[in-house]
């Protein structure tokens, strides 16, 4: 019941998701989208259909999703891949897969359940009452009604429970958890014999041939490429939106036609006793029940400081009887109606008689009332503002950007035409890549691969024009020119024959340290010798030494049947080592760490049946994809 709650997460800011476990991310409108026409469904699961509106619902709320996660790196392209859409749909299908096998099992969740997960959702609450306006923003940015809304929580909590009932009974194997817990801890007393490349420094001869050689060889190396110096405007709504001056009338007329948003309700806090009856209940039942909440109903009138306490030892609903029967603060039409129509009819520290809804007879105490609150306006005025701020640009988007392209073509010379009619600043970009780099967000403009496309086109390059206007994300246009272009060249030998002389004579002095340490690696293994090694340190995967961590995995990794082992390995840079391990030892048990260990491996068991449960879900559920719709132009847009 209301333990449930707790086992869900959201994200902030508005985006309507819950994950039920890391791999498998729930999109949350899939009960809405049906699609009339089977030929336009992605996806089928279970007989059920994913239409292509569903997908493409889900696909914007991965964006809205990754755009909280990367911030500002945030690059839209990371979904218009083939594989981003599989991964999208393959979450999709295992929430079919797993929705059916919950309804097939027919489980329920009861109306406080439902009613308590939406109000303590995060972000819906103001202090101690319900954020009514922030939950209406947040229906009308996923296009939700309330009841959709309801609809979805109630599926999420139902199939956390089928999730848990796998989740919560995986068992992980003790002795694997002892096998990785002794290896762990075993300890290897070492010695390291160091050939330092620096010590071979003297021993080298570098030629002009040489130096010439590795230029010629490597040639990339020393390669300068094309650079473009360019400037640009940018045309978008915030822009516009900075332009825009609104007066304290407008302010007051928006606030006065949308008080209602700024206005909670009347709320009330209750506690109750639940006792279940069903509808059907046979006549027996329900005397015996009712005589029982006769009884509680008699015990708190007489007693109300009781009351918490008779809800804890007696209330069926076993989330709130936790808290003594409390259901915090809800408004009107949140719970059921006999229930709300009683508790909104009672005075604060009134407890009603017995009241009979669905979920069984209640016992109601009406702990606290909060009246209708309407925000000031002084304490909105800046949202406002910013509000119709955004009106106004959003209205004046589409005449600018008609005068945005059509100024940028016609005056194609220069930026400032565009800039003057607009208002818009002209900004300047320097070393222009051809190629986007890789792992840099392509939101920044230098690294926009619309506007390097753009950029570097032979028109711009040549006749140093402006750009054409191109929309590097939603209202947001752009247009550029060429400065300065600055073709590909290769550095001058001479210029880089120092840098040269210094790289060849590192490789030639590493490579006889690594010959002269191989030649003594293999003496060793035929006669040990100490002579030369550094004093014993003990090691293990708990107490890591100073080592690269290259020569530490290859200690660890040594076959040590017969010792005293060896191990040689080169650090590129420094030169190479051997190891000498003398001794193995079993090492100091540590309980609290093995507990950990062994939490870590139930936790990874827990993870791994769930991974299979809804594998096996999906097999049984006869899944077909149609390739074409996923990959769709409608569907590659959606973003």
């Amino acid at each position: 019941m209301f333990e449930y709650i707790r086992t869900h997460k959201r994200i902030m800011q508005g985006v309507l998701l819950v994950i039920i476990f890391p791999s498998f991310a729930l999109f949350g409108v899939d009960s809405f989208m049906r699609s009339r026409d089977a030929n336009t469904s992605v996806a089928k699961v279970a007989g059920q259909a994913i239409s292509q509106q569903e997908f493409d619902q889900a696909m914007r709320t991965q964006l809205d999703r990754m755009k909280q996660a990367y911030g500002p790196s945030f690059d839209a392209q990371m979904l218009n891949t083939p594989e981003a859409r599989q991964g999208v749909l393959d979450d999709l299908i295992a929430r079919k897969a797993v929705t059916a096998e919950a309804l097939k099992s027919q489980l329920t969740v009861t109306e406080p359940v439902l009613q308590k997960a939406i109000l303590e959702a995060m972000g819906l609450k103001d202090g101690d009452s319900f954020d009514k306006e922030r939950y209406k923003s947040l229906l009308a940015m996923q296009g939700m009604t309330g009841q959709q809304y309801d609809a979805i929580m109630r599926q999420d909590l139902t199939i956390q429970q089928l999730v848990n009932a796998v989740q919560n009974t995986a068992i992980s194997s003790k002795s694997v958890a002892n096998r990785i817990a002794l290896i762990s801890e075993q300890e290897r007393d070492v010695q390291v014999l160091n050939f330092k490349s620096k010590d071979f420094v003297a021993q080298v001869k570098v030629t002009d041939e040489m130096l010439r050689a590795y230029y010629d060889k490597n040639a990339k190396q020393f390669e300068i490429p094309e650079l473009v110096n360019a400037e640009y405007v940018v045309l978008s709504n915030d822009i516009l939106a900075s332009q825009v001056v609104v007066s304290d009338a407008e302010v007051l007329a928006h606030y006065e036609q949308n008080k209602t948003n700024y206005t909670t309700n009347e709320q009330r806090r209750a506690s109750h006793i639940l006792l279940n009856l069903k509808k059907d209940a046979a006549e027996a039942e329900v005397k015996s029940v009712k005589a029982k909440a006769e009884a509680l109903l008699a015990q708190v009138r007489k007693d109300p400081s009781q009351f918490a306490k008779l809800a804890k030892d007696n209330s069926q609903d076993t989330g709130s009887a936790e808290r003594g029967g409390d259901l915090d603060f809800f408004p009107r039409g949140a719970m059921v109606k006999a229930f709300d129509d009683a508790a909104f009819k009672m005075k604060e520290g009134e407890i009603s008689g017995l009241v009979q809804t669905d979920y069984g007879i209640h016992i109601i105490q009406l702990t606290a009332i909060k009246p209708v609150a309407i925000k000031p306006l002084d304490q909105v005025k800046e949202q406002l503002v910013s509000d119709i701020k955004k009106q106004k640009a959003t209205k004046a988007y589409a005449e600018a950007a008609e005068t945005f392209t059509n100024t940028v073509y016609e005056q194609a010379d220069s930026l400032q035409a565009v800039a003057d009619k607009l208002k818009l600043k002209i900004e300047k970009v320097s070393n222009l890549n051809r190629q986007s780099v890789p792992g840099m967000p392509a939101t920044m403009i230098a690294n926009n691969p619309k506007f390097l496309s753009a950029i570097f086109s032979e028109d711009a390059l040549k006749k140093k024009h402006n750009i054409e206007a191109i929309e590097i994300a939603p209202n947001t246009l752009l247009s550029g020119r060429v400065v300065e272009y600055k073709p590909a060249s290769k550095r001058p030998f001479d210029e880089v024959k120092a840098v040269i002389q210094a790289r060849v004579l590192e490789t030639e002095a590493l490579s006889l340290a690594k010959k002269a340490g191989e030649t003594k690696l293999q003496a060793l293994k035929a006669s040990d010798d100490v002579n030369g090694f550094s004093d014993v340190k003990t090691m293990s995967r708990l107490k890591k030494p100073e080592i690269a961590n290259e020569a530490f995995l290859a200690v660890l990794k040594a076959d040590v049947q017969k010792l005293p082992a060896y191990v040689g390995i080169e650090t590129p840079g420094v030169g190479y080592d051997i190891y000498r391990i003398s001794k193995i030892a079993a090492g100091t048990p540590d309980p609290v760490r093995r507990a950990s260990e062994s939490q870590q491996l139930d936790n990874s068991a827990a993870q791994q049946d769930v991974y299979s449960y809804i594998e096996a879900l999906k097999k049984k559920a006869k899944v077909e994809i149609n390739k074409a719709a996923l990959n769709s132009k409608a569907t590659n847009s959606a973003p």
